[in-house]
């Protein structure tokens, strides 16, 4: 990288590094300080294997300390990449069989309408059990064997495979356990073990106290009426116990900012990490499933990984048009939909990643051989990207060469 930047902006100072073909990306994570309250940020590309940006900045918090090069966050969902690539790791080593009924691995799940449901199916958001019903103890979500029987007894909102409701919380006892059964370790060992110490990333699904001093303080975001009018939020408010409104509830069970919610092993919700820590898990599936000398996965994983699963014009919980493959979301177009706020991630056809709630994102894409992170503290409204995270994907994407999103995706 040819290029450093260390730059007061209205919102702090901005520092890093980067290839000067880049130099979008920059003047887009500038903005974001400048124009859209970013608060404390990091962004990280890297482009066949080799970091080509590494910016962060702001504060930890509104008046917090500066944000350092090393400085961690929540990345809520954005979590689920890390933990699909554990399951995608067993299945190429033959270990899990995504085709094989659930039940192979975990007999207590096959009951209550759930007999059916195939290990693919919960990587694709349509085994489901999006959410469980009733109370859920003071801190439950932290207790992973609790929720494992809540999940595996929890009967289904529909007969498995025939129509896909985004699993936002329930995700992490799913895939979690399938992880546990298959390997004999549990999730966040697992990762570990297998992928955030091999390639040298700063990325835990369960975060040791020793760098609780370096995790920002997650802001909430600020509901406005636009968010509030939406389809989604009063779904979320009516009475009805829908995937919807248990989507809500789940959400406020989960305190990013307690030391408690960071030690816990919630797969779906919680993983601890930078953009570094996220383009840095994607760079290998990016350039072929390996990347100096450490091999996740192959070919022929690989193209499972990418390619559309589950895809439906009235996802049952997030109530917009999704795209799914096993385990990640693929680029989806909602912004001609109305009554939506955020609704949107425009990445090209070839990628495939995961948003986190409040607008953090990491992806790869191996057409182009990129893989991208972006975290930050100050969440935003809406279920998918907001205006920050897409311009910085914009950026990216028009350094590449790419010419357009209209159809829906990023083109060459």
């Amino acid at each position: 990288m040819d290029q450093h930047i260390d730059r007061e902006t209205a919102a702090g100072r901005v520092c890093g590094r980067y290839d000067s073909r880049f130099g979008a990306v920059v003047a887009a994570f500038v903005d974001n300080f400048e124009r859209r309250d970013e608060v404390g940020a990091s962004c990280a590309l890297t482009l066949e294997g080799r970091t080509v940006v590494d910016l962060w900045g702001g504060h930890t918090a509104r008046g917090g300390t500066p944000w350092q090069a090393d400085t961690l966050c929540t990345v809520f969902s954005s979590t689920k990449g890390a933990m699909a690539l554990c399951a995608h790791l067993l299945a190429d080593r033959g270990q899990l069989d995504l085709d094989a009924p659930v039940t192979d691995y975990w007999p207590e799940f096959g009951q209550g309408g759930k007999e059916a449901a195939r290990v693919a199916m919960t990587l694709d958001h349509s085994a489901g059990v999006p959410h469980v019903r009733g109370k859920v103890k003071a801190d439950g979500f932290y207790d992973y064997d609790y929720m494992v029987e809540r999940v595996a007894a929890e009967p289904a909102f529909w007969e498995p495979g025939t129509r896909g409701g985004y699993h936002a919380i329930s995700m992490a006892w799913t895939v979690g356990e399938l992880v546990h059964r298959a390997s004999g370790r549990r999730l966040g060992r697992y990762f570990d073990d297998e992928v955030a110490r091999p390639l040298g990333i700063d990325f835990w699904i369960g975060a040791p106290a020793a760098v609780e001093s370096r995790i920002a303080s997650m802001i909430a975001a600020e509901p406005d009426e636009p968010w509030l009018a939406t389809r989604f939020v009063q779904a979320a408010l009516a009475a009805a116990e829908t995937p919807t409104k248990l989507f809500m509830r789940d959400f406020l069970l989960v305190d990013a900012n307690a030391p408690a919610c960071h030690r816990a092993e919630i797969g779906s919700a919680n993983g601890i990490t930078n953009a570094r820590g996220l383009a840095g898990m994607y760079a290998p599936l990016a350039n072929g499933g390996s990347l100096g000398g450490v091999r996740l996965v192959g070919a022929d994983t690989l193209a499972r990984m990418g390619r559309v699963s589950m895809a439906s014009h009235d996802d049952a919980t997030l109530l917009v048009p999704t795209r799914f493959a096993l385990g990640y979301m693929k680029s989806m177009d909602n912004r001609r939909v109305p009554n939506v706020v955020n609704s949107s991630v425009i990445l090209s056809e070839a990628a495939f990643g995961h948003v986190g709630a409040g607008g953090s994102l990491g992806f790869a894409d191996p057409e182009c051989r990129l893989s991208f992170g972006y975290v930050m503290n100050r969440m935003g409204t809406g279920i998918l990207l907001n205006d920050r995270g897409q311009a910085l994907v914009d950026a990216a994407y028009t350094a590449l060469g790419h010419r357009s999103n209209a159809a829906g995706v990023w083109m060459a």
